[in-house]
């Protein structure tokens, strides 16, 4: 599905609730010109006399382009996802994440962050994709790991502070907007575990220190309870997965925990699976209860959790599973308003784009899934039919965001311009 772009003629949406990335509001309006929006209006005022006006009626919603912190677009979500990235040529994997990219943007994602990708094949995608028929791609290049380490079949190998910061450098001069490593093992690499950690807290600190020297966010992959210490200690911004792991189980350290609440480091918590699927992991399915539990006393703890898919790593994880994400993450007991936050407001901070992404509000980008009623209201001039998505809140999560209801159509007012300048499931 295509986004429809409109560039010079002012938009008026109109609908019976507005999230706006903060708050739930009553009735509003969003006022869209050339990509941006311009005004946001919950006075009830006329729109403006030259405006062409949506109405979607009373029962509908109008809420920000939801946003993924950790994709990998270049998998496919097949049993053979790894011999796929690793093996297959540069057009096929491109193949795959053009792919990925439709059907993301499909479910109303409109920004994602892609942390690992192959042979920078996202920049790649960002260049020959139009930003209409994907989402915005803030991209980290292949992930920095060891010789044979966790994912290394992505090319980003690299050891020693004369190789990191080469590494780092290089990423910053390819147009990446973050640094993404592999501080711990993982589970999807022949030969990683995720209970060995591949670098120590001096190195961790020299890629953080010169990811941000350079202008760029820094992201850890971090399972085992030592690496995401490393990781919390070392300056990172964003700690992907999170987990704690030990090799008797899972242990949650509570003064690792309460510096991340401290510093305000954010959380990627990977949420989101396909319902019925198996964990493939064993050392993940027999801690799997202890770590559902260390999830939810990580988000009662206040600390700041957005939700990141690892979408594309197996059968499991999909693209298009972000619709999931979401429920987990109110099944982990975060409130509907916080799930919503989570997902637009809070991930546009984590991913370096607040301001512009997740909120409704003037002057940020005009990402906008739309809204639907059954009988949509007659407006004068010009009045365009919307297209469908749920009529009505589908349960708890307001709006559109259960499952059984998140395959709906996307309206997004974007302006077209390029973007390149400058689980609880299995996690990777």
């Amino acid at each position: 599905m295509e986004m429809q772009v409109m560039r010079s003629e002012l938009q008026a949406l109109r609908a019976g609730h507005v999230f706006d990335g903060v708050d739930v509001r009553g009735p509003g309006m969003v006022l869209v010109e050339d990509g941006v929006i311009r005004d946001v209006d919950f006075t009830g005022a006329a729109p403006p006399e030259h405006a062409v006006v949506t109405d979607f009626g009373p029962d509908s919603w109008l809420l920000p382009g939801l946003i993924d912190a950790h994709v990998h677009l270049c998998w496919d979500g097949t049993e053979d996802a790894v011999a796929h990235v690793s093996s297959d040529d540069r057009e096929t994997v491109l193949k795959t994440a053009r792919a990925a990219a439709a059907t993301t943007l499909r479910d109303g994602v409109t920004t994602v962050r892609d942390v690992g990708d192959r042979d920078y094949l996202s920049l790649a995608l960002r260049e020959q994709m139009s930003p209409t028929e994907r989402p915005e791609i803030v991209a980290a290049g292949p992930p920095i790991t060891t010789r044979g380490g966790h994912c290394h079949f992505l090319g980003g190998e690299a050891e020693g502070s004369d190789a990191l910061r080469a590494a780092v450098r290089e990423r910053a001069e390819r147009g990446c907007e973050l640094v993404k490593v592999m501080a711990s093992g993982g589970n999807v690499t022949p030969g990683s575990h995720s209970l060995h950690q591949q670098y120590d807290r001096s190195d961790l600190r020299l890629i953080a220190d010169e990811a941000h020297r350079h202008g760029l966010r820094a992201a850890a992959h971090a399972h085992a309870v030592q690496a995401v210490t490393d990781v919390v200690e070392a300056g990172f911004d964003t700690v992907e997965h999170f987990s704690f792991l030990t090799p008797e189980g899972v242990e949650l350290r509570q003064e690792v925990l309460d510096e991340v609440v401290r510093r305000g480091t954010f959380v990627s918590m990977t949420v989101g699976m396909l319902p019925g699927m198996p964990v493939p992991v064993p050392a993940i399915a027999a801690r799997f209860a202890a770590i559902i539990e260390v999830m939810s006393k990580i988000i009662a703890s206040g600390a700041r959790v957005v939700p990141g898919t690892d979408a594309g790593v197996g059968p499991g994880k999909p693209h298009g599973i972000y619709p999931h994400a979401l429920t987990h993450l109110a099944e982990l007991g975060m409130p509907a308003r916080g799930v919503l936050r989570a997902a637009t407001s809070e991930a546009a901070e984590a991913v370096d784009r607040a301001g512009s992404k997740g909120v409704l509000r003037p002057r940020a980008d005009a990402d906008l899934p739309g809204a639907r009623q059954l009988t949509p209201r007659r407006h004068r001039r010009r009045h365009r039919r919307p297209r469908g998505v749920p009529s009505r809140p589908p349960g708890p999560l307001t709006p559109a965001l259960a499952p059984d209801s998140a395959r709906y159509e996307l309206r997004t007012l974007r302006k077209d311009r390029s973007t390149c300048a400058r689980p609880a499931g299995q996690p990777s």
